[in-house]
């Protein structure tokens, strides 16, 4: 990791680069792809899934079959922490749920304010080098207590053309029954259009490679929601001389091991600490089975000396980390300055990890600085809020001078006239 002492403000926006391609890099690719998904739909998708997946596949569909044997292959142990996982996400997520918000602005106008489920999602689940199925819980598990009534999952197969049974049996426990052996690209392209197989969605959510994050963003262009630009993870603790350097270092292990373009970054106070926690890395690094891609991420990283606090936070709200931990003795100080971040862990014994899993917090987290204008998945990312209103004799009489005095000064007659009609009518 690169180390920096008190960087000038004015090189922060070099300091804090992330090692991410722009869309404009990919997007001739990705174009290409979602045009001939979106022309010849399932013969594009098997063929790209040869191409890309090394896999030859007959059905892109994965089997009642294919699902029920998933169960035999994982331990019952990790059956059982996937079950605990999914009861704390549960109830974090039903602790979110908000009922009908309803005022009476004047006499006899009443309005008022309902959710409703985004009827038809679809969730982009990572395979390959390390399959996300605790994704699964954070998506699945909101999207089923919010009532969407069709949920559709695409995941990479190996070239066996197979899905990891860690996902079909996290996928079987949240309900799903519409799951497609499907990555990248493809994948949103197949979610975005539709084809013989995969249903089209009306919003796609789930993290992903560079690629996918700009193909979530290019199926925008034809009229898909998506939860959020969310690409190569990233992590970011801020720690001082009160921090424990072995718990600070198997953080920013834990994720630097997602990719070689992930990235993670140390603010401290302490020069110390950072020396400490520099050790610990190449310690630990040394016994990870993923340490290869770690220490790719590890050259894309910082270790950053500030002489204050106040600096520390402003440099961290310029980054906008997805992840962020703070063990600082004045946390407080902190966590109320705290404006651009996708999920935050407090203290020595809160590990990014425990969010990534178990806790019940989402996962799901705007990267690339998105922080600053995006909230992570949440059981609101699964819904809509409807406007309704009603008005009455009473209402008409109390309202309606005003909007036919506007609908005249902005020109629109027939505005006007729609109002006039009706306090003539109650005269």
């Amino acid at each position: 990791m690169k180390r920096i002492h008190n960087p000038k403000r004015e090189d922060w926006s070099l300091i804090l680069e992330r090692p991410t391609q722009t869309v404009s890099d990919i997007e001739n690719v990705v174009g290409d792809i979602f045009k001939t998904v979106g022309q010849s739909g399932d013969e594009a998708i098997k063929r790209y899934t040869r191409k890309f997946d090394g896999a030859n596949l007959e059905s892109i569909r994965v089997s009642p079959q294919e699902v029920n044997d998933s169960k035999d292959l994982i331990s019952n142990e990790l059956k059982s922490a996937i079950q605990l996982a999914k009861d704390n996400i549960e109830k974090f997520h039903l602790a979110q749920k908000t009922n009908r918000v309803t005022v009476e602005t004047m006499k006899g106008v009443q309005c008022w304010q309902e959710k409703r489920p985004i009827q038809r999602v679809g969730l982009y689940i990572p395979g390959g080098t390390a399959p996300l199925f605790s994704t699964i819980l954070m998506l699945a598990v909101p999207a089923s207590i919010a009532g969407c009534n069709e949920i559709v999952l695409c995941s990479p197969p190996n070239a066996e053309g197979r899905i990891h049974p860690a996902i079909l049996y996290t996928a079987h426990l949240c309900g799903i029954t519409q799951i497609f052996k499907v990555g990248g690209i493809q994948a949103i392209a197949g979610m975005t259009f539709g084809t013989e197989t995969i249903p089209k969605v009306y919003k796609i959510f789930g993290p992903g490679n560079q690629y996918v994050t700009v193909a979530k963003q290019i199926a925008t262009k034809y009229g898909i929601a998506i939860d959020m630009p969310a690409g190569p993870s990233e992590l970011l603790v801020v720690a001082d001389e009160t921090a424990n350097a072995a718990f600070v270092a198997s953080d920013l292990l834990s994720q630097a091991e997602h990719g070689a373009d992930s990235q993670v970054i140390l603010v401290s106070t302490s020069k110390t600490l950072i020396d400490k926690v520099e050790q610990e890395i190449k310690v630990q690094l040394e016994d990870l089975p993923r340490r290869e891609i770690a220490r790719k991420s590890i050259a894309n990283s910082r270790l950053l000396y500030v002489n204050d606090d106040e600096t520390a936070i402003e440099l961290i709200n310029e980054y906008g980390p997805e992840h962020f931990i703070v063990c600082m003795d004045n946390e407080d100080f902190y966590l109320k300055n705290t404006m651009n971040a996708g999920s935050v862990f407090i203290g020595n014994y809160t590990p990014e990890s425990a969010g990534d899993y178990a806790s019940g917090t989402n996962h799901t987290l705007p990267t690339n600085g998105y922080a600053k204008q995006y909230s992570g998945v949440n059981l609101d990312s699964f819904m809509k809020s409807i406007t309704f209103q009603k008005i009455t004799k009473e209402g008409i009489r109390n309202i309606g001078h005003a909007v036919e005095l506007m609908a005249e000064a902005e020109g629109l007659e027939a505005h006007k006239n729609a109002m006039s009609l009706r306090l003539q009518s109650i005269d």
